[in-house]
């Protein structure tokens, strides 16, 4: 073979390697899927990322994000089973994060799944089950109840007021930084400490008051 047509073909894999490595990676590019872009269907209900939270299916979720989650029965060190669903990596207009659910599995059908589980690994959080091909497609037909954001950048409390406005209530962790920002009439907690990464918790604002409640009798309400 002419020994320019192989440098040739050499310099022109070169150039389609280097403009596949500047592409940005994948992006969802709406504004739908702003983590600051919360509407509500309706008084008791949140909706963020095209989620509506209580009525979206797992399955619905997994088919709008265009990819399968990572599924698991969790039981905390304390604390009682629940069912999660976890993404590593979602890339929203540009914006990097990890988003766990948790799926709404009535608390009778937690123990069976648990008991049939298939294999079990253990973590500082606690246990993490595999579960069953059979319960996996059962809990992709149940609804998402809560969402955690958690993004690769930090979120300093210029632009947590800037793009959520000003908490009904911040509530200090004691003798931690932990800060939760309160948004009951969003169904949101925004947890920042210091210089780790801010958590974005949504919820429907009709259970907002089981997350406040602990945070109140353990925290102290900032002026």
């Amino acid at each position: 073979m002419d020994k320019k047509i192989i440098l040739g073909a050499t310099a022109l894999v070169v150039v389609v390697i280097s403009i596949l490595l500047m592409m940005p990676g994948k992006a969802t590019n709406t504004p739908d899927t702003l983590p600051w872009h919360i509407t509500h269907p309706t008084p008791d209900t949140t909706r963020v990322f095209n989620v509506t939270l209580g009525v979206t299916s797992l399955g619905d979720v997994e088919k709008t994000f265009k990819e399968v989650a990572e599924i698991s029965l969790f039981k905390p060190s304390a604390g009682g089973k629940s069912v999660e669903a976890f993404y590593e990596e979602v890339n929203f207009n540009g914006l990097k994060a990890k988003i766990i659910m948790t799926i709404a599995v009535p608390t009778e059908e937690l123990q069976g799944i648990y008991e049939r589980g298939l294999r079990l690994n253990n973590d500082t959080s606690g246990k993490h089950i595999t579960m069953t091909f059979a319960d996996l497609e059962h809990v992709r037909t149940l609804p998402v109840s809560s969402l955690t954001y958690l993004p690769n950048l930090s979120i300093d409390e210029a632009i947590i007021t800037k793009r959520f406005g000003e908490p009904a209530q911040r509530i200090r962790e004691k003798n931690t930084e932990i800060v939760h920002w309160l948004y009951p009439q969003h169904g949101l907690d925004i947890v920042t400490s210091g210089k780790e990464k801010s958590v974005l918790q949504y919820l429907s604002p009709k259970d907002f008051a089981l997350l406040r409640a602990p945070l109140l009798a353990k925290g102290e309400v900032l002026k």
